[in-house]
């Protein structure tokens, strides 16, 4: 499958992270999803049941990273990309990319840190 549908650059606040300061005062997350789908049925067809809605997965992806806090945000990428596999059965396979453009290192000098997962069908059981 080459298909992929994409949501770039979608920016939350959440309270994800090790440090106590991150999960009280919280911080913004960037992220960018990539789903890989047939769309050749809904480009034939013009026929949005026939591929996937982005303001689902828009709003799947905001749920995930302003909902409950986790302490990594591999995990909130893991969680995030298991529940669009489970929500849209018509994805293949997952990728997303979550970014803190302000990760708090001490006396780094760092422009963001980030966490790039994917995942697809099998990884579901």
């Amino acid at each position: 499958m080459t298909d992929r549908i994409r949501l770039n650059d979608m920016v939350f606040y959440g309270y994800h992270g090790v440090q106590p300061e991150e999960r009280t005062l919280g911080q913004r997350f960037q992220v960018d999803v990539e789903l890989q789908v047939s769309l050749l049925a809904a480009g034939r067809d013009d026929d949005i049941q026939q591929t996937v809605n982005y303001v689902e997965v828009y709003r799947r992806v905001e749920e995930n990273l302003t909902g409950p806090p986790f302490t990594l945000i591999e995990a909130v990428a893991e969680r995030g990309a298991g529940r669009l596999l489970e929500g849209f059965q018509q994805v293949g396979r997952v990728s997303k990319r979550i970014r803190q453009p302000q990760a708090p290192i001490p006396g780094a000098m760092l422009g963001r840190s980030e966490v790039w997962s994917e995942r697809d069908r099998k990884d579901l059981t």
